[in-house]
Formats: structure tokens, C-alpha cells, sequence
């Protein structure tokens, strides 16, 4: 296990890190980490696979067979798949991106990097994710991560969150800053 400032803790925290210890001993956390991307994709492609993941009120055996049939179309087995599946059975499906988030935080840490959650009005270009990673190694000295989502309430620029760390450059909240000093001033 790796040592690092960015910790993972909670249910989600340590399902992550009993599979990443798993992988580890398996000499599969690359293998593992790819087939969570590819379902970590999966659902965000999805939303009816993602309704099927958080709701509770999907039996259990409907959720395993469904995660099976994706996990067959993604080349998704071993362990992983049961993870999946001891995830489905113990009814802790709905927690399973934050789970994926963990594993990826501790996989970045092993290999010395950092994880930033990024979160974006547009989805980002590939020239701006490179920017982007160039911009927070040279403020952290350290390689980073990125999870990028999209929330187009913001209107413009960017959040990012690293660790503990969080910077709020959106047009959201610029203007809520606006709306605050202009009542201030009336």
C-alpha cells in the first residue's frame, strides 16, 4: 500500500482498497484500473445503466445479470467481475463511481501521481487536458490524474480538486461573487 497525501476513506474507500490490494497481488492494478475506466465509461455513455446502478429498488439478480452482460461486452472478468458482482450482492451498487474514484486515487498514488477532479462547462480537448496536466505538475511538482466531468450549470471555466485543495474558477460562481459585493454596495 502506498503512502501518499491523498487518502480514500469510507465504504467506497475501503471496497477501493481491498480491490486494489487484490489487483496488487495479482500484479493486475493496470488490468483493473482499465476495466473500471471502461465501466466508469459505460455509465456515464448510459443512463439507463447508471439508473440501474443507483437504484435500490432493482433486485440484486437483475443488477448481477446485467453487470454480467457488460461485463462480457467489455472484456470485463477475473477480478473485477467479482468485485462487481460481491458489490451488487452486499447492495452497496450505488456507491460504485465513488468506489472507481478511489481505486483511481490509489492507483495514481502508487505510481506517484496525483488525482485532480476536474469539472468543465464543455467537455475538455485533448490539447486542453494536456494544458491542464502540464499546469497543476508544475504547481504540484508531481504528475497528475485527471477525472474530467461536465456540469454545463457553470456556464464557463473550471473547477478543480486536488486532495484537499480546491480551485473555483467558474463563471458560476464568479457571478454569485458579483451578485454578493453588488448588494454591498447598494
Amino acid at each position: 500500500m502506498a503512502t501518499t497525501d491523498q487518502t480514500v476513506s469510507g465504504v467506497t474507500g475501503r471496497y477501493a482498497q481491498a480491490l486494489f490490494d487484490l489487483a496488487g497481488e495479482e500484479n493486475g492494478i493496470e488490468r483493473v484500473g482499465a476495466e473500471l475506466a471502461s465501466l466508469k465509461q459505460a455509465l456515464l455513455d448510459s443512463p439507463e445503466l447508471s439508473r440501474m446502478v443507483r437504484s435500490p429498488t432493482f433486485k440484486v439478480a437483475d443488477q448481477t445479470a446485467a453487470l454480467d452482460a457488460i461485463a462480457a461486452k467489455a472484456k470485463i472478468a477475473g477480478t473485477t467481475l467479482n468485485f462487481l458482482r460481491l458489490i451488487a450482492k452486499n447492495r452497496r451498487l450505488s456507491q460504485l463511481s465513488g468506489m472507481i474514484s478511489a481505486f483511481e486515487t490509489l492507483a495514481a498514488a502508487a505510481k506517484g501521481e496525483m488525482t485532480a477532479d476536474v469539472v468543465s462547462a464543455e467537455k475538455l480537448s485533448a490539447q486542453q487536458i494536456k494544458d491542464l496536466k502540464a499546469a497543476l505538475k508544475e504547481t504540484t511538482g508531481r504528475d497528475v490524474a485527471l477525472n474530467a466531468s461536465v456540469d454545463k450549470s457553470l456556464l464557463g471555466g473550471l473547477v478543480v480538486r486536488m486532495g484537499s485543495r480546491m480551485m473555483d474558477n467558474s463563471l458560476k460562481t464568479k457571478l454569485a461573487n458579483l451578485k454578493i459585493a453588488m448588494k454591498g454596495t447598494a
